[in-house]
This record gives structure tokens, C-alpha cells and sequence, in this order.
């Protein structure tokens, strides 16, 4: 791989392919992952000889998927595209499932990729033809928010930008570019200059209707009980001190669905793992970029998948999102349909402050709605303060059992990082991260793949860690077994381009999320719940992740195994990515919930 340049003098293009490395650069693009493929072989060339290897510098991947991942991890964090390059119609087909988890997080990624001559008197035999589709976007188009294939140079500049454009306006979405061989690989005739692609900037966010924002203001303010409920707000780091704001104005408490980072643990009014009761007493929920309204307002029996509502009949339901903006019919990521009192289609970033603003003018200076909100807001805060004190008192119990519980491997994990201005990039340890840290700062934790495909964490972190490099912050995964089985070898894209992070597997020898669904399905039959861990177990031979790292030139430990040495191992790691700049996984055997 050719050596990343600081800078890079500004050259003519030759070929094809150099247009649109220029167009990457053009836009500042810092990254583009890739497995090498021979469909792109000329915009390959570009990157590293025409560019110089540097904006985009190439990130070197195994496996189309984790290119993707890693893209989609890289995004979270700054909230730009990164791009990744795919081979034809079979590395497409490699990369769907990353696409389709980004497409359902909402995250812009920049998807490039070669085909075949379409030239057919230009085609190798066999290879070019069983790699070559008429449109090759089909294959992805039902999850991507767009895709194109333009058919000569002159249109490659305005499919770039427009891609770029539409990845990048709400709802952001990946979008899919497929380049012809040909058209990469003969020459330009004549000089080609790159339009101002300042002048093509995404449009400004869409404000909602100025009455429906008042009228939800009137609502929340005159509620008794009201909730907010938030999934992927914080995607828009600015706009959580508005959610703060907002919740402290109304003494509302605040269910963070965790897609983002969208509300901090050590808040008073933060009422996550404290919803139920709040639920069912709600007369105002407003809910902020929800994907699955109805999914937060019901429970369901997992034997049977029944579903009921928690809530009350008379509940009056805000939600403001632009879910609508956005929907496919091949994925039923639009989720149930659920009745809304007001509805609102807005970009929250905007709305969010100016639904404050409207709350604390109606508010003024109404003394006896203020002590209610003054009595309702020490309520809420006495029951976080008693939550988060019995879960911490639950986690240090688990100190002395045997094996390692999920919560003492969030606690123990807590307690090697809270000196560091950390990032937990992927996992939460089902929840106990959450119960137990203090995420007080927006982006502090990044969600997790958005379509559940398994094999998006190992890149995830490879790309939220690039985004962070230079940042001062520590990128920390808590990794679970299945999903890295799915791509382990992004550790050695980790260690190639020597990414720090440190990775934490929890390892708890199953997937379990189906073993348990083949307890519960046996307990209903009146069947052997033992025999769910059959086709589930992944212990016989059990997986030493240490080793798998170390094989592909990451450093790591493990399996631990007994609750006392799990800090000191995780403290080792912590101080090993500080001060080798490197990333260090750490395996641990732990307990499934």
C-alpha cells in the first residue's frame, strides 16, 4: 500500500477513475474501506497514484461487509460519509447485509462499485459476464436511498454530487454508485474540471408547522404527567442540551431508546429503566425521531408474541420525526402502524429548540404550574437516585459468585475507563453499561447496527476509532461472540492500519438471543428447555478470541474467567491502547445476561 501523503499537489486528471477521486477530494472524504476487487481496479489506482493515497487514504478490509461497518461506525461519529468500495455484483452481494444495517440506522454511507465492461465486445470471457448485471443497484435498492449507474464521463460529476446530497439530507440513508469498467479505465480526450461543490450543499433542515409546534407546546405544558420518549436524536450532538432544556422545563422524565446517545444516565428526569410505571400513568408522550412508537408503548409475551399496551386509553401522543420521508415496502422498517394525536414531519436538530422556546413562553411566570413541576421533578429524581443505587448495590453483589455476571463486566469495565474521555462505540451489556456509567456527553455512545445483521461491531469500531484518532478520546467495544465469529477478521484491519480501541468480548459461549427463544418456545411446548443450547453453544470447541486476535496481529488476553482478575485485565488493556496508539482485546467469559 502506498504511503499516506500530507498533501497532494493538485493534478490533471488522465482517466476516468481520477474524476472521481477528485470529486472525493472535492468533498473531503478522509477514508474509502475496501477488499480489493478487480471491477475497480482503475479507481484503486487513482486513490493510491493519482491521490496519493491521502483524502481518501484506503483502509484495507477482508470482507465487503466490514468495509461498510466500518464506514457506518466512521459516520456515527462525525457525522459525514466515508466511503466504501465493493466488487461487482458478488462483493455487492457481500456488503448487503452493512447496507441494509445503515440504511435502517439512518446513516449516510457512500457506497462506490465496478462492474464489468457493458461494453459487451469489451468483456473477458466467463468472469466479466456472470459479474456484470444490466443494473446492478437492483440488488440494493430497496435499502438504499438511492443508487445510479451513470453511463458516460460527462455524467459521472453530478452523480456523485447528487449521491452525496442525498445521503447527507434527512432521513440520511446510504445511496449505491456503480462505475463501469470502461468508463474508469479509458482516457479523457480533453481537460475535465470538478464543479464547486460548495454550491451543492444539502438543504437546510425542515422546520415543523409553526401552529403544530404551539399546539404541542400547550399540550406538554398543561400535562400532568408528561413523557418524552427519544431513539435517534442525538445523531445530532447539539441537540441533546435542547432535550435537556426542554425536559428540565417541563419536569418531564425522558425513556432514551438508545439508538443514540440522546439523554445522560446521571440525570434526575433520565426515567429509562424506570418507564413502565410512568407509562401506564402518562396523560402527554411526545415523541422524538421513534421509529417504533408502538413497539415503546407495549409490552409483549415472548411466547406468544402478544402484544398490549402499558399505556392508558386517553393518552394524547406528540411525535416528531421524518420517519415518513423515508419509507420501503421490501424492508417493514416503518414499523406498526400507530394512531397520533400530532403528528409532526421536522428534522428534531431544529425543531426540538424552537418546541422549547414555545413550551417556556407559554410556562412565564405561572407560580402554581411551577410548583407542581418543582414537586413532580424531585419525585422523578428521588426514584433515579433509588434505581441507580439498588443496580449498583446488584452489580457489586455479583463480586464474589463464580462466574463473571453481565453486570459486573459492565461495572469493572466502568471503573478501568471513567478516567479516560471514552466512547463506547458498540454493545452495552444489556443494558448494565447504561445503568451503571454516567453518559453525560452527546455521542458518547453510538447505538448499535440499526437492522440487527450480525458482523456489524468488529468494523463499527474500526470506524468510529479512525473518526476519533486525534481526538484524545478512547474508543471502548463491548463485542459480543456471535457477531465477531461473523467478521473477525477486521482485527486485522485493526492492527494494519493500527487503529486504537480497546474490544472487550462478551463471551458467553452462545447466541444466545436464539437460545433463548428456544427456551421459551420449549417451555410453552411442555418440551426440554436443555436441549435449546443444541445448534445454539459455541463452546465445543470453545473460540479463544485471544488468540484469534493475536493471530491477526492484535494484542489481547483472556479467557477470564474469575470476577477478581477482570480488572486488572481490562486495566492492562486501557493502558496498553494509550500508550501503544494500538488496538487490545480482552476476552471474558461471562454470563449471558
Amino acid at each position: 500500500m502506498a504511503k499516506a501523503q500530507s498533501k497532494v499537489e493538485k493534478k490533471q486528471p488522465q482517466y476516468g477513475s481520477d474524476v472521481v477521486v477528485d470529486l472525493m477530494k472535492a468533498f473531503d472524504i478522509e477514508y474509502a474501506a475496501f477488499n480489493p476487487g478487480a471491477t475497480f481496479r482503475g479507481i484503486h489506482d487513482s486513490i493510491v497514484n493519482y491521490g496519493g493515497n491521502y483524502k481518501p487514504e484506503v483502509i484495507f478490509c477482508n470482507h465487503e461487509e466490514i468495509s461498510v461497518a466500518v464506514a457506518h461506525g466512521y459516520a456515527k461519529v462525525t457525522g459525514k460519509p466515508m466511503i466504501a468500495i465493493v466488487h461487482n455484483m458478488v462483493g455487492l452481494q457481500h456488503a448487503s447485509m452493512a447496507i441494509f444495517n445503515a440504511y435502517i440506522d439512518r446513516v449516510p454511507v457512500l457506497v462506490l462499485g465496478g462492474t464489468g465492461p457493458m461494453n459487451t465486445k469489451r468483456r473477458r470471457p466467463r468472469i466479466d459476464w456472470i459479474h456484470t448485471a444490466l443494473v446492478q443497484g437492483n440488488q440494493v435498492r430497496d435499502y438504499v436511498k438511492w443508487d445510479d449507474q451513470p453511463y458516460t464521463l460527462a455524467d459521472v460529476p453530478d452523480s456523485f454530487i447528487r449521491g452525496y446530497r442525498i445521503a447527507t439530507t434527512e432521513p440520511m440513508a446510504p445511496i449505491y454508485i456503480n462505475y463501469d469498467a470502461d468508463l474508469q479505465e479509458d482516457a479523457l480526450s480533453a481537460a475535465f474540471e470538478i464543479p464547486d461543490v460548495s454550491r451543492y450543499a444539502p438543504p437546510a433542515s425542515m422546520q415543523a408547522n409553526p401552529e403544530a409546534l404551539r399546539k404541542a407546546a400547550a399540550m406538554l405544558v398543561n400535562a400532568q404527567a408528561p413523557i418524552i420518549i427519544a431513539d435517534t436524536l442525538g445523531r445530532h450532538p447539539k441537540t441533546v442540551p435542547a432535550l435537556i432544556e426542554l425536559a428540565e422545563l417541563l419536569a418531564a422524565p425522558v425513556i432514551d431508546k438508545g439508538a443514540r446517545f440522546n439523554f445522560p444516565t446521571s440525570h434526575p428526569l433520565d426515567a429509562t429503566d424506570g418507564a413502565r410505571e410512568l407509562l401506564q400513568k402518562a396523560d402527554v408522550i411526545l415523541a422524538l425521531d421513534v421509529a417504533d412508537l408502538f413497539g415503546s408503548l407495549t409490552t409483549v409475551t415472548k411466547q406468544t408474541r402478544n402484544c398490549e399496551y402499558i399505556t392508558s386509553a386517553g393518552v394524547k401522543l406528540i411525535s416528531i420525526s421524518m420517519n415518513d420521508m423515508l419509507v420501503h415496502s421490501w424492508a417493514n422498517d416503518f414499523q406498526a402502524l400507530q394512531a397520533l394525536d400530532l403528528p409532526m414531519c421536522a428534522d428534531t436538530s431544529v425543531a426540538v429548540p424552537e418546541l422549547t422556546r414555545l413550551c417556556r413562553e407559554a410556562i412565564g411566570n405561572d407560580g402554581k404550574t411551577k410548583s407542581a413541576r418543582e414537586a413532580r421533578h424531585k419525585e422523578l429524581g428521588d426514584k433515579h437516585s433509588g434505581r441507580r443505587a439498588k443496580w449498583l448495590a446488584d452489580a457489586r453483589a455479583k463480586a464474589s459468585q463464580k462466574e463473571i455476571s453481565t453486570a459486573w463486566l459492565a461495572l469493572e469495565l466502568g471503573e478501568a475507563i471513567k478516567k479516560e474521555d471514552w466512547v463506547l462505540v458498540n454493545g452495552n451489556s444489556n443494558g448494565w453499561a447504561r445503568r451503571l456509567w454516567d453518559f453525560t456527553k452527546p455521542n458518547q455512545y453510538l447505538g448499535g447496527s440499526g437492522g440487527a445483521g450480525l458482523g456489524y461491531g468488529p468494523g463499527a469500531v474500526i470506524g468510529a476509532s479512525l473518526a476519533l484518532k486525534g481526538t484524545g478520546k478512547f474508543a471502548v467495544s463491548i463485542q459480543s461472540d456471535g457477531d465477531m465469529l461473523m467478521t473477525s477478521s477486521s482485527l486485522w484491519t485493526a492492527a494494519k492500519h493500527r487503529i486504537p480501541f480497546l474490544m472487550v468480548m462478551h463471551n458467553n459461549q452462545s447466541y444466545y438471543n436464539s437460545e433463548e427463544h428456544g427456551i421459551e418456545v420449549a417451555k410453552f411446548r411442555s418440551r426440554p428447555v436443555e436441549n435449546a443450547g443444541i445448534g445454539t453453544h459455541v463452546d465445543d470447541p470453545a473460540v479463544d478470541f485471544a488468540k484469534m486476535a493475536q493471530s491477526f496481529g492484535v494484542a489481547g488476553e483472556g479467557a477470564v474467567r474469575n470476577p477478581a482478575d477482570l480488572r486488572p485485565a481490562l486495566e492492562r488493556g486501557v493502558k496498553f491502547v494509550k500508550e501503544k496508539q494500538l488496538p487490545y482485546l480482552v476476552d471474558v467469559i461471562a454470563e449471558p445476561r
